[in-house]
C-alpha cells in the first residue's frame, strides 16, 4: 500500500492549459474515484501519476519519495485500461506472466502468481487462449489479472468498464469493490460515470475543466454539492434546479419560486438571514417530492413517463421549468395530466443564482 501525493501539479500543452496547478492527497489503502466529463482532465492526470505524462510543473510524492523523473516501469504503479492492451499474439498466461518474465522472477513464482491470481478473477479456464477467443468482460478480467500479479503499490483504472455492457459492468464493479477490500491497495480510478463513482469510492474527486471542484466521501458530496455543476452532475437523475428568491415572511426566512413560498428549516434560518432577499437557485432531487392535491397550487403537467419497475420517473413542466419526479412504485398519471407536487422542505439545496455557488 501507498501513500500518494500531488502538489502544485499543473499539465500544459503548448499554450493550452489541460490541468491548472492542483494539490490533492490520496491516503494509504483508500479506493479514489476521479470523475468528471469528457476533457475535464482526469485521464491526463491518471497517466501523469503512472509516468505516461510528464508534468509542467509540481510534484508527485510516494509514501514521500518524489516520483516525477522515475520512468513507468519504476514507479511500481500498474495501470488497466479501457482498452485491456493485451498482446494479442500471447496466451492469456503468457499475458500474465509477462511483466514477470522481464523482471526474471523465477518460473516457480510466476506460475504460483499466475494460479493464484487467475483463481481469484475466475479465468483459470481461459490461461490457453488468446485473447481474440475471449468476451470483452474476460479480457477486462486478464488486464486486471496483468496489474495484479505485479503486486504494485498503487492502481491505476482509466475508465476500465467503459466498452462493457450494462449488466456486465455492474459485475465487474462489483468485483473491483471486493477485491479492494480484500487486499486494500491504494486505487485510483477514473470514470465519467456517476454510479460507478458513488458505488466504488472511499473518496470521489470532482473534476471540471482542468481543476477540482469538489472531493470528499460519497454521500458529503451528493448530500451537500459545492455548486450546481456538482449537483446536477452527482446523482441520477440530475438534481433539478428551480429559480428563486430569498425571502422573508412574518419575520420566517423562506424562498419564492413564483407563486409558491416555502419555509426554510429553522436551522437555516441564520444563514438565511445574513444572504438577505437576492436571487437564489433552489436544488431539489427527483425523489424530494411528493403528489398532493391541486387546490391552492399551480399545476405541473406530464410530459413522459418512464417506469422501471421498482419506480416511475415522470418528466414534467412546471410553470414553464422542466423537472424530473420520482416515484417509487408505479403511478397511474398519463401524459398531459396536471398533477399537484410538494415538496420536503428538508431536503432542499441553495444556491446563488449568479455564480452557482451553494449558499446553505
Amino acid at each position: 500500500m501507498a501513500h500518494v501525493e500531488l502538489v502544485k501539479v499543473e499539465k500544459r500543452y503548448g499554450k493550452q492549459t489541460v490541468l491548472s496547478p492542483l494539490d490533492l492527497t490520496i491516503p494509504d489503502g483508500s479506493f479514489t474515484v476521479l470523475v468528471g466529463p469528457s476533457g475535464c482532465g482526469k485521464s491526463t492526470l491518471l497517466r501523469l501519476l503512472a509516468g505516461l505524462d510528464t508534468l509542467s510543473a509540481g510534484a508527485i510524492l510516494l509514501d514521500n519519495q518524489q516520483i516525477n523523473d522515475l520512468d513507468p516501469a519504476d514507479r511500481d504503479i500498474a495501470m488497466v485500461f479501457q482498452s485491456y492492451a493485451l498482446y494479442p499474439h500471447l496466451t492469456v498466461a503468457e499475458n500474465l506472466a509477462f511483466h514477470m518474465q522481464v523482471k526474471r522472477v523465477k518460473h516457480a513464482e510466476q506460475q504460483s502468481k499466475i494460479s493464484r491470481v487467475a483463481e481469484i478473477l475466475g479465468i483459470s479456464k481461459l490461461l490457453n487462449r488468446y485473447p481474440r477467443a475471449l468476451s470483452g468482460g474476460q479480457r477486462q478480467r486478464v488486464a486486471m489479472g496483468r496489474a495484479m500479479v505485479r503486486n504494485p503499490r498503487v492502481f491505476l483504472f482509466d475508465e476500465p468498464l467503459s466498452n462493457l455492457d450494462a449488466q456486465l459492468r455492474m459485475e465487474l464493479r462489483a468485483e473491483i469493490k471486493a477485491l479492494h477490500q480484500r487486499f486494500k491497495t491504494t486505487t485510483v480510478y477514473v470514470t465519467h460515470d456517476q454510479v460507478e463513482a458513488m458505488t466504488l469510492a472511499d473518496q470521489i474527486v470532482v473534476m471540471r475543466d482542468g481543476v477540482i471542484v469538489q472531493q470528499g466521501k460519497p454521500l458529503e458530496i451528493y448530500d451537500s454539492p459545492a455548486n450546481t455543476f456538482v449537483a446536477r452532475f452527482i446523482g441520477s437523475p440530475p438534481m433539478n434546479l428551480l429559480p428563486g428568491r430569498l425571502e422573508t415572511r412574518a419575520d420566517r426566512p423562506g424562498v419564492r419560486c413564483h407563486e409558491l413560498w416555502f419555509p426554510l428549516p429553522t436551522r437555516w434560518h441564520e444563514p438565511a438571514a445574513r444572504q438577505g432577499d437576492k436571487p437564489v437557485l433552489v436544488g431539489l432531487r427527483a425523489q424530494d417530492f411528493r403528489a398532493v392535491t391541486l387546490e391552492n397550487q399551480p399545476a405541473a403537467v406530464v410530459k413522459l413517463i418512464e417506469v422501471t419497475g421498482e419506480s416511475s420517473l415522470l418528466h414534467v413542466e412546471w410553470q414553464g421549468i422542466p423537472l424530473h419526479v420520482q416515484f417509487v412504485g408505479r403511478v397511474e398519471t398519463l401524459p398531459d395530466q396536471a398533477i399537484g407536487l410538494g415538496i420536503d422542505n428538508e431536503k432542499m439545496h441553495l444556491f446563488d443564482a449568479g455564480s452557482g455557488e451553494r449558499l446553505i
